[in-house]
């Protein structure tokens, strides 16, 4: 049982989504791995597509092309079994500092929006924060309702991931 100010870990390991404001979220997690782990995670497709897609959606990713550096450009597809149609996901990566922040757009729509992703260490284990920012309030809403709802899994899949070690 935690003392005092100490918290479980399944309490450290939880990950959070809140609404910001009208056009924004962020969901945060700490992970049990120091930064540039995480962030490779986070930067190579190998290690990417393995926790990325929420089991529990049935989708399958299709393919995973990125190239995470400022100017970068990024495309997944993925394919539900209810449609079988593949639907892509893509845009530019804006801003990348290795180990510390990842930003991109989402330009698959007028409505993407523009997501930043930070990893802060401390003493070994990674904050990592995402934050999406929407152009109206209306896609926000859409984005709580079907893709935010399956970060935290997608954050438990990555966790899973980085304990393996792989």
């Amino acid at each position: 049982m935690p003392k005092g100010n100490e918290a479980s870990p399944d309490a450290i390991n939880r990950t959070v989504v809140e609404r910001k404001s009208d056009r924004e979220f962020v969901a945060t997690r700490r992970f049990n791995a120091p930064a540039h782990i995480v962030f490779e995670a986070w930067s190579r497709p190998d290690l990417f597509k393995q926790w990325w897609v929420p089991e529990s959606a049935g989708l399958s990713l299709l393919s995973c092309e990125m190239e995470v550096r400022t100017g970068g450009r990024y495309r997944l597809v993925f394919r539900h079994p209810a449609t079988d149609q593949p639907i892509a996901f893509f845009g530019t990566y804006t801003e990348v500092t290795p180990n510390q922040r990842i930003v991109w757009t989402n330009e698959e729509s007028d409505q993407g929006a523009v997501t930043t992703v930070t990893f802060e260490e401390n003493a070994g284990s990674t904050l990592v924060t995402l934050h999406e920012l929407y152009p109206t309030q209306a896609a926000l809403d859409e984005a709580l309702a079907g893709s935010a709802e399956g970060l935290p899994e997608q954050f438990a899949q990555l966790d899973a991931l980085l304990a393996s070690g792989a």
